[in-house]
């Protein structure tokens, strides 16, 4: 069938007749009256009947009158659509961020994103990886940047930064050029408490070797582990990005191993989610920025 003679089809039905329609569609009376012939010839089935006020459907004119309407409204929709692929897509699209990354990149990210997609709402969520994982699998979050996260099934993750977990030691400690493993209980050590991504790092990286820290404190906030090493409490061990978040006072630090074990970033995406273009530009947004550069950004 036609699509321009369903859509005549259409309108002589709700004009009540061809006069009307015709004036409506800028045509003449004879030509709309033709391509109406036409479709009833490719129908083979009487649409129309006139009456003394017009034309009324017939039984089945009233069928195809159903169908009609459906296909023309599939068909704006579908132009709309395609119409749209031009345009910057709308919706909303959360993102989740650990603190320390939200700390350094919200600035950026959220200007960029304004920028690229001015027609959509960008929503940041900050939490633990952990929590930030869990949340991403159960579909509260369209992607997310997380630490060191565990394998899962449901999830694709893409590598964005490496850093090495350094010891970081109060001002005025002198330390060798490389700290070994097995020399690492000699450091009496402040540790963000579990669960967090760093501390699994460093359980991951000793249990299996015996090796057992002395562990002074354990705190939830990275700025307050640097705040305790600044005042001479003990050691810690963080990957060299976190040095930003303390205060400014010069930490000695260097790095452990061999073996060396390295904090990993990643950015994590549902496998089963809605892949939209909107999230298609959000997840290439987080790839182009400069994940180093700005977590290893001046101290504040």
């Amino acid at each position: 069938m036609d699509m321009r003679q369903l859509q005549y089809f259409v309108r002589v039905v709700e004009s009540g007749s061809f006069s009307a329609a015709a004036a409506a569609l800028h045509m003449t009376q004879p030509s709309l009256s033709r391509q109406v012939a036409l479709l009833e010839a490719d129908v083979r089935q009487r649409l129309l009947t006139r009456t003394g006020r017009g034309v009324m459907p017939t039984e089945a004119g009233l069928a195809l009158l159903a169908h009609a309407r459906q296909i023309l409204e599939i068909a704006t929709r579908a132009r709309e659509e395609l119409r749209e692929l031009n345009a910057s897509p709308s919706g909303r699209v959360v993102i989740g961020l650990p603190p320390r990354v939200a700390l350094r990149l919200s600035a950026e990210l959220v200007a960029r994103f304004r920028e690229r997609l001015p027609r959509a709402v960008l929503s940041i969520s900050e939490g633990l990886s952990l929590h930030l994982r869990e949340w991403l699998v159960a579909g509260r979050l369209d992607l997310a940047l997380l630490f060191d996260p565990a394998p899962s099934p449901q999830l694709s993750y893409h590598t964005l930064l490496q850093e090495p977990l350094l010891l970081v030691a109060p001002p005025g400690t002198a330390l060798p050029a490389r700290v070994a493993l097995s020399a690492l209980p000699g450091y009496p050590v402040v540790l963000p408490s579990a669960p967090n991504s760093i501390r699994s790092l460093v359980e991951a990286l000793l249990l299996p070797r015996g090796i057992t820290l002395q562990v002074l404190a354990e705190v939830g906030a990275v700025q307050t582990v640097l705040a305790l090493v600044e005042r001479g409490v003990g050691s810690t061990l963080l990957p060299e990005s976190a040095l930003k978040l303390g205060s400014g006072v010069p930490l000695p630090h260097a790095p452990i191993g061999p073996p060396g074990v390295r904090n990993k970033l990643v950015l994590a995406t549902p496998l089963a989610g809605p892949n939209t273009r909107l999230l298609k530009e959000t997840h290439a947004l987080l790839l182009e920025l400069d994940h180093r550069a700005m977590l290893m950004g001046a101290s504040r």
